[in-house]
């Protein structure tokens, strides 16, 4: 055999071996999968890459009803019990976690459904992208408000995409991306851009910095789960003089009335577990974080960086309980006509977000939504840049900004 063909041979070899582990990715025979190869051959890859086609077929997640076209709407829609059934543990802990009610703040939001384009709504082109969770509870669903609009019940598929449901994907901080990025929860940007961030992409293989999994979902668990929460309020507050910052706020919020009386939606915030309500439980969660930040970092330290952190929270609402007090005015005194949540009256209402009819009430709104989250986020994910710049800066900035419009918009008023 001449050496050219000896050598034409050794090349194809790699070739033919592609070749078989691309057919053995392919579809099984299965009724299912015939089909789909054809119709949606990108699930049906996905599928035979992961593990769980090593034991399952279709049938296990969406049922045996749909066998044709002309059954379509028979196809079983998997949700966090189907998952549940095999991984008890993981699904448990989910559902104890903040994931399993990602749709409930938003019942809380004023006008939500009839003030959006039908398809941000329905087509979960806005919000409801990374909202539509905790839905697999049929009470739950029958009792949310806008429950139309959330059609698929299926949360582990968030963070372990549909079909291949990898566990090296969920493992990545990428994972986390598509929902903690952006206006009012950029932490994807904090800890990419942290020192954290920078020691883990440096070196993945090492693992020398922690990830998002690392401290939020420590050895695996999937209850994810803060001291603070989204909304970074909690009752009762030792610090008197932070007190009446967050009753402010808290009224802005419309969660106390005008005489600072709680109103019906301090129950959505109580379900929807947006704040901390009792001292046991915020005690719980920041003795938790404690212990993960001193897997790599020493006692003192821990305990004095979630300190300056907790400080910058009372920063932030010092300058947004200003703020909502400027617009709190301009109500009370008429210049603003249009009147705000009855129930709270003269307070701004904040849930209402960027659905305002002044100008000075969209830069409240930044205010609580972006710069206070940005201030006091940053901080926990150790990226002062962001505290500064993105955060505390530009609620300052903000603040001046409101009481010239304040004083002109009164002028205005008077002629």
């Amino acid at each position: 055999m001449g050496t050219k063909r000896v050598l034409l041979i050794i090349m194809a070899v790699p070739l033919l071996m592609l070749g078989l582990t691309l057919s053995s990715a392919s579809a099984k025979p299965s009724k299912c999968e015939e089909c789909h190869a054809k119709l949606s051959p990108g699930l049906v890859e996905d599928f035979n890459r992961g593990v769980m086609s090593e034991d399952m077929t279709c049938a296990d997640c969406h049922g045996d009803a749909h066998m044709s076209a002309g059954d379509v709407d028979k196809v079983k829609l998997p949700t966090i019990a189907t998952c549940k059934e095999c991984h008890e543990e993981q699904a448990e802990q989910y559902m104890s976690g903040k994931h399993a009610l990602g749709l409930l703040p938003i019942s809380a939001f004023p006008g939500f459904a009839h003030q959006q384009p039908q398809a941000y709504i329905d087509g979960q082109k806005g919000c409801n992208g990374c909202h539509n969770l905790g839905v697999a509870d049929e009470k739950v669903r029958a009792e949310t408000p806008f429950r139309q609009y959330y059609k698929y019940g299926m949360d582990c598929q968030n963070c372990h995409t549909r079909h291949a449901f990898s566990k090296a994907e969920a493992l990545r901080p990428e994972a986390c991306n598509s929902c903690h990025t952006g206006f009012d929860h950029a932490q994807w940007e904090m800890w990419q851009h942290s020192k954290h961030g920078a020691a883990f992409q440096t070196d993945p293989a090492a693992h020398r910095g922690p990830t998002c999994q690392d401290c939020h979902m420590e050895d695996g668990n999937h209850r994810v789960m803060t001291a603070w929460g989204f909304l970074a309020l909690r009752l009762p507050e030792s610090d008197d003089e932070w007190m009446g910052y967050r009753a402010t706020i808290l009224q802005g919020l419309g969660v106390l009335d005008k005489d600072g009386k709680p109103t019906a939606r301090l129950e959505v915030v109580k379900a929807a577990n947006m704040a901390r309500l009792d001292k046991k439980t915020w005690d719980d969660e920041r003795n938790r974080m404690q212990k993960i930040c001193e897997k790599c970092h020493s006692a003192n330290f821990a305990t004095q960086n979630l300190k300056n952190a907790d400080q910058m929270i009372k920063a932030s609402d010092k300058l947004l309980a200003e703020g909502i007090n400027i617009v709190k005015d301009l109500y009370e005194d008429g210049t603003i006509k249009k009147k705000t949540n009855a129930a709270t009256f003269p307070y701004p209402d904040l849930l209402t977000f960027y659905e305002v009819n002044t100008p000075i009430e969209e830069v409240l709104y930044e205010m609580f939504m972006d710069f206070r989250m940005k201030t006091y986020q940053a901080a926990f994910h150790i990226m002062p840049d962001y505290t500064t710049w993105y955060g505390l800066a530009k609620m300052k900035v903000s603040l001046v900004e409101m009481k010239e419009m304040a004083k002109q918009m009164r002028l205005n008023a008077k002629k």
